[in-house]
């Protein structure tokens, strides 16, 4: 199946409105207002939003018995409402790093699919996240669905936060959108990069020519707003091992970047990594690239760290994975070849 089908944006995880109360509004609890303006969500979700200072008047947060005014500018960020496709539990084996009664840290290997969507209904993060859970008890609208609060790419490996009640959902979700939550990923990138820090920015959309793929539009006529600042930890001759940090979380955002300064991710084949972009053609070395394409069959990126605000206690909390099994073997090999 394509990525784009396995992935949505971030923001797509919760929905930002941003609503102009009518000059004839009367007044109107903004619980009541919004369910009628703001499709597929009770009022409990709107509730729940609103505790979690996700409803903002003229960006100020309101609880959810404020009465709107005319004229006023209601902002909402909002969880995702469950899908409607039925999703069944399966006792799949999860790399839990940490678990308590709001959140869940998953480690997710490479090759699995975070949501079941097109063509992939089994097997995925979240058919194992249910089975997870099955014992939790039931929320007022049924049984829990696990909370989703951003994604990350079927071949991409690293950590990943799960809400586990509507008021962490809601929480963690602001935090995303207000870009606070702190994430480094690892990535072996061809070349070496001139600066060995920067920051890449660049809207990022789907490409016009193929809809798997995301194109930067440095002018920002198309896509959305997104920031990597990346730094460089060890080069390799004709690979280097880099940070990066994200500012913003679109689908492919490092990927994406990294092609755009000229840099692709070492055997993405997305974004052209999966070839012999940096060195001679000899055999010798051409052979020494397809075992390391061999040894690490996918993109080499890892989410390896998440630091942010817990939902209910406010302590700041961090975590991290260390580097799979496949990224660190590719590593020694290049490692190897240039001692």
């Amino acid at each position: 199946m394509h990525e784009e089908e396995e992935l949505s944006e971030q923001e797509e995880l919760y929905e930002h409105f941003r609503i102009e109360v009518d000059k004839g509004q009367q007044a109107l609890r903004i619980d009541k207002f919004l369910m009628n303006r703001v499709m597929n969500v009770s009022r409990n979700r709107i509730q729940n939003a609103a505790d979690a200072g996700c409803i903002l008047i003229n960006g100020k947060a309101v609880k959810s018995n404020y009465k709107v005014k005319p004229g006023e500018i209601i902002s909402v960020v909002m969880s995702k409402p469950p899908r409607d496709t039925e999703i069944y539990p399966e006792n799949i084996p999860l790399q839990i790093i940490y678990e308590d009664e709001s959140l869940l840290i998953v480690n997710k290997e490479a090759g699995m699919v975070v949501h079941p969507g097109h063509g992939n209904f089994t097997g995925t993060l979240v058919n194992a996240l249910t089975y997870h859970f099955k014992d939790l008890p039931q929320t007022a609208n049924g049984p829990l669905r696990p909370g989703l609060v951003h994604r990350i790419d079927k071949n991409t490996s690293g950590l990943l936060v799960i809400a586990k009640t509507e008021n962490a959902m809601s929480k963690l979700a602001k935090e995303f959108f207000d870009h606070t939550i702190k994430r480094r990923y690892i990535a072996l990138v061809w070349g070496e990069l001139k600066e060995s820090e920067g920051r890449i920015e660049g809207h990022i959309g789907r490409s016009i020519k193929d809809r798997r793929v995301m194109d930067v539009y440095p002018e920002g006529d198309q896509g959305k707003h997104a920031v990597t600042h990346y730094k460089t930890i060890a080069t390799f001759g004709y690979t280097s091992l880099v940070e990066c940090r994200l500012e913003t979380g679109r689908t492919h955002q490092i990927r994406a970047h990294m092609q755009h300064i000229g840099h692709p991710l070492f055997n993405d084949e997305t974004y052209g990594g999966n070839k012999i972009l940096k060195g001679t053609t000899f055999t010798n070395y051409k052979k020494f690239i397809e075992n390391c394409f061999s040894i690490l069959p996918r993109q080499a990126l890892h989410a390896q760290s998440l630091g942010f605000k817990h939902p209910l206690t406010g302590e700041e909390i961090y975590f991290e994975a260390e580097l799979p099994t496949d990224f660190s073997e590719l590593l020694e090999k290049w490692r190897n070849y240039t001692a």
